[in-house]
């Protein structure tokens, strides 16, 4: 993947994901659907008019074909998302497994010293938070933060509902976090005496006092310095889900260093690739609605103030961290031959190496690579059941034969 230019992808995030290097971003920030059960569209007349996506969700969103990985990789999270259709119901359930498929790829791409964002409302933060704990470890969660604002609201039997919740997740226990660039002003009236900050009722000199004003706090886990677009004219967009540029700002300064790059896998309008812009990070956007292109466009002409190094695709990166391989290759075929044993890879029949195709476990189309790990040998039955889908297909359907071949051995008996 190149990575001198900064690029928007358009289409489905898991895809362009499987293509990314391993270990190739140092800041995640996603600000996906959260399941809010309502249909969100852009007013007409602003700059998204004609954006519009349904943030419901159903079983159909899911790519079953790469659910084995799952089962596999993570089998008590796997239990645990199907409990939750009895407590939430099926499209939660949906949901749910719809973000760990990704937030599983997020992973592998991020670097060891890398940290994630993770953008949610109270409707389904804490089930995405165990999807994290399970993915990323328990013991690499960092905080909580709360994103507080006030805005109206017609509730009158409840509190209103004016936070959403990020969750500040590390790859490693060892991460970049700029503390200093992100301090924010004392208040006065709580710095004539050195309580807090020493521990003790202590008189400060005008002078301590001053230096320690100047230097800022941290800002606590809660955030209420942050307005919603809405109120914000200069940003507005109409996006739907639009977030307030100086809450992008604050995370790529305390998570990233200059000359970084910041992966949006939900770009929407852009606003954590003009965050990154300004900032002077390089930046990757994914997003499946093609008008977040033109917003992307316009929004770095006009609030970057500058408007170069920027690539659209459509089509999948090359992998740069891996050798690609020719499948024609007649010492390729004959290696994997000799590593699966001359059994095919799912049905495990022995067979002579003639009778083996060489196949893609990831298809291209669903952005597999020609390299060596992302090759498998399959007997002639097996590689057409499996066409062009990814290998969890055809594993889901062996499966789903010698169960239904296991009840009826059981019936007969």
């Amino acid at each position: 993947m190149n990575k001198a230019s900064n690029y928007l992808y358009t289409g489905d995030n898991i895809h362009f994901l499987h293509r990314f290097d391993s270990e190739s971003v140092d800041l995640i920030y996603l600000d996906p659907p959260f399941n809010s059960k309502r249909t969100y569209s852009a007013p007409i007349g602003s700059k998204a008019a004609g954006t519009s996506f349904k943030d419901m969700w159903s079983w159909d969103d899911i790519d079953e074909e790469l659910l084995e990985t799952l089962f596999i990789t993570h089998p008590c999270l796997v239990d645990f998302i199907k409990s939750i259709e009895g407590i939430h119901g099926k499209p939660m359930m949906a949901y749910v497994l719809y973000m760990a498929q990704r937030i599983k790829e997020m992973r592998r791409v991020l670097k060891e010293a890398g940290s994630i964002y993770l953008h949610c409302d109270p409707t389904a933060s804490h089930y995405l938070k165990i999807v994290m704990d399970d993915v990323f470890g328990r013991d690499n969660f960092r905080n909580e933060i709360v994103w507080c604002y006030t805005a109206p609201s017609g509730s009158v039997k409840s509190f209103p509902k004016k936070h959403d919740i990020i969750l500040f997740y590390t790859k490693s226990d060892e991460w970049t976090f700029n503390a200093d660039a992100v301090r924010i002003p004392y208040k006065k009236l709580n710095t004539n005496k050195g309580q807090s900050h020493f521990g003790a009722d202590v008189s400060l000199s005008s002078k301590v006092r001053d230096e320690y004003l100047h230097r800022g706090k941290m800002p606590e886990s809660w955030w209420p310095d942050f307005s919603p677009v809405g109120r914000l004219k200069k940003e507005r967009t109409g996006y739907p889900t639009q977030k307030p540029l100086d809450l992008l700002t604050r995370i790529i300064k305390a998570s990233s260093n200059e000359g970084d790059v910041v992966l949006d896998p939900f770009c929407g309008c852009a606003t954590t690739c003009v965050a990154s812009q300004q900032l002077n990070r390089k930046w990757i956007g994914i997003d499946i609605e093609e008008q977040a292109a033109h917003l992307l466009v316009e929004r770095l002409s006009d609030d970057a103030g500058m408007f170069k190094d920027f690539v659209h695709r459509f089509d999948f990166p090359e992998r740069t961290d891996l050798p690609i391989e020719s499948p024609s290759k007649p010492e390729l075929k004959q290696a994997m031959f000799d590593e699966q044993g001359g059994k095919c890879n799912a049905c495990e029949n022995e067979m002579r190496i003639v009778d083996f195709h060489i196949d893609h476990i990831i298809p291209v189309s669903k952005g597999g690579s020609d390299t060596r790990e992302n090759y498998q040998l399959l007997c002639g039955n097996c590689n057409m059941i499996k066409g062009n889908r990814p290998m969890e297909y055809l594993r889901s359907k062996i499966a789903k034969r010698d169960n239904l071949l296991s009840q009826q051995i059981t019936f007969g008996r």
